[in-house]
């Protein structure tokens, strides 16, 4: 009787208790993925796995020229347009396309960035027909120039590396190797620039301590490791979109081979994820991006993925400040560390990077690109506790992290002479009325392109530009390579992402609408912008998906 009465007892008690220890869980877990973006880029593991269903295929010439359904007539147009510029091409650029040719074979970056600077489905097509160098032989000024003794204005910005102008860092690397040359590249020890560099990036990021490190990928490893060493959590947070180098932890989903570990991915600008923040137990670190106020939850832009017109970009101040200052405040309650990611940005919104722009301490910083004087570098810069790499009462503790090339003597002095020009009278000036200089700029390319009635226009931060289109269109991507033919360089991405070096002046910047809108109006011209009144955005996105799953189920049948 007392076993009936203990069992009878015990059963609703076990599943009381169970279920008073999965409810912490499962609520835990749902406030997990309420925090996250609804899209691909929030999920990571869906988008791996819709990633790997994807069929490829490529459309031959009559598909090439009428995806969109257009009439004859249109595609006729396209096709004597796109021949006209393919013989341009080969007339104007012989000598830098034949380069890039010869060294794509040995070259697997080449082949990649040539493959997908276009929807995958039009690239073979187009490779066959137009050829594109990526080998210059000189810089001056806001241009470069190729093989072939084409000027082109550069809008590459290197990636990001190009703040000043080429002429500026060709200056400090003329000075590195110069106060260099003495004990050339000795490793090991530290060449005496290094005590002012040290100094110097000090006051710039308002912290402690400084290691270096020889790429800006390197220097956000780095300091997501200290943070997990100092704080014994294991999760770091990053934001949906947001791009911090090509390792596994940070570059979670489509593009890297490793499953998602330690990784939450949420969304940005939202006070959903700050209640993840305050509420979770295993979160070491956050990451900030400051580029992606320019585009929140959404990947860096590219025209490989445009395939419709919906790419949107926009840029709040206030709004974004704001969101930075609650997550200030959240890290700071929770023992989280904070870590400003300014690998790209760093110095093109202030003299003392966007930690100063928007007013935010963070508790680690990692630079690199521009701060290099023109040579590779990456920094992280910390408050001192948490740059401590050992344990004094547990001596075999320790947060390893150490490179052949850290601290390079050459690298010193192009860093130094770098940032000894962010305090000369010439940069300072730069930096004078800087943002609404180029919210000037943007605005003027704006009115112009709706004056001239083409469906292109403009967001930035800053110097860092993007464009969208505003009629809906499969071949926007198409608009890369007539800027080619009227002088501007664009990096492989093509047009999600112009970058200016603040040498620009406002002739210069006119210049460059006006080869713009030409390029643009000879575009329309072409026939690539003509769509159905039918059209849509959301019509065209359907039918890319039919077209998917027509071309899925014939090569599983």
């Amino acid at each position: 009787m007392n076993d009936t009465l203990l069992a009878t007892w015990a059963v609703p008690a076990l599943a009381a208790g169970s279920l008073a220890w999965l409810l912490p869980k499962a609520r835990a877990r749902l406030q997990l993925s309420r925090a996250k973006h609804r899209s691909l880029a929030g999920h990571a593991r869906m988008a791996r796995r819709v990633a790997s269903m994807i069929p490829g295929y490529a459309y031959d010439e009559a598909a090439f020229f009428g995806s969109d359904g257009a009439p004859a007539e249109v595609q006729a147009r396209r096709r004597a347009g796109l021949q006209q510029l393919a013989q341009g091409f080969r007339d104007r650029y012989p000598r830098s396309v034949a380069a890039t040719a010869e060294l794509r074979g040995s070259l697997p970056d080449l082949r990649f960035t040539g493959s997908y600077r276009v929807p995958f489905q039009y690239s073979p097509y187009l490779r066959e027909q137009l050829g594109v160098g990526a080998v210059l032989q000189s810089s001056a000024g806001v241009t470069v120039e190729d093989l072939d003794g084409n000027v082109f204005f550069d809008l590459t910005g290197s990636y990001g590396v190009n703040l000043l102008g080429y002429d500026a860092y060709k200056e400090c690397i003329d000075e590195a190797v110069a106060r260099a040359r003495a004990l050339g590249p000795v490793l090991g020890a530290y060449h005496p620039a290094t005590q002012e560099v040290v100094e110097r990036l000090k006051r710039v990021s308002g912290l402690d301590a400084v290691s270096f490190h020889m790429s800006g990928t390197e220097a956000v490893m780095q300091a997501v490791r200290l943070a997990r060493y100092h704080t014994k959590r294991s999760h770091l947070v990053r934001f949906c979109g947001a791009y911090h180098g090509w390792w596994e932890d940070v570059q979670p989903g489509p593009g890297n081979p490793a499953p998602v570990r330690e990784t939450y991915t949420l969304k940005d600008m939202d006070p959903k994820s700050l209640k993840v923040l305050a509420s979770r137990r295993d979160i070491a670190c956050v990451l900030v991006n400051p580029l992606q106020a320019l585009h929140p939850n959404q990947a860096a832009p590219g025209d490989s993925s445009l395939i419709d017109s919906s790419r949107r970009a926009g840029y709040e101040r206030e709004a974004y400040t704001g969101w930075l200052k609650e997550l200030r405040r959240v890290c700071t309650e929770r023992g989280i560390v904070l870590i400003f990611d300014e690998v790209f940005v760093g110095f093109r919104l202030a003299p003392g990077g966007a930690q100063e722009y928007f007013g935010i301490q963070a508790d680690l910083v990692t630079y690199g690109k521009t701060l290099g004087g023109g040579l590779p570098v990456g920094v992280v810069c910390g408050r001192d506790e948490l740059m401590q790499r050992f344990r004094p009462e547990r001596p075999a503790d320790i947060c390893f992290a150490r490179g052949t090339f850290n601290a390079h003597p050459y690298v010193m002095n192009a860093m130094l002479a770098f940032l000894r020009r962010l305090d000369t009278a010439p940069v300072r000036e730069l930096y004078e009325g800087l943002e609404e200089r180029w919210i000037a700029r943007c605005q003027r390319f704006n009115r112009r392109m709706a004056e001239e009635g083409l469906p292109v226009r403009f967001s930035h931060l800053s110097s860092i530009w993007t464009v969208s289109y505003t009629a809906p269109s499969r071949y926007n991507w198409m608009l890369q390579y007539y800027l080619r033919w009227h002088g501007l360089a664009l990096s492989w991405v093509g047009t999600g992402r112009l970058i200016f070096s603040l040498n620009y002046g406002d002739a210069e910047v006119d210049a460059v609408l006006e080869r713009f809108v030409a390029a643009a109006k000879q575009m329309r011209e072409d026939g690539w912008w003509w769509t159905d009144p039918a059209h849509t955005d959301q019509k065209i996105r359907r039918g890319i998906l039919k077209e998917l799953l027509r071309r899925r189920f014939t090569l599983t049948t």
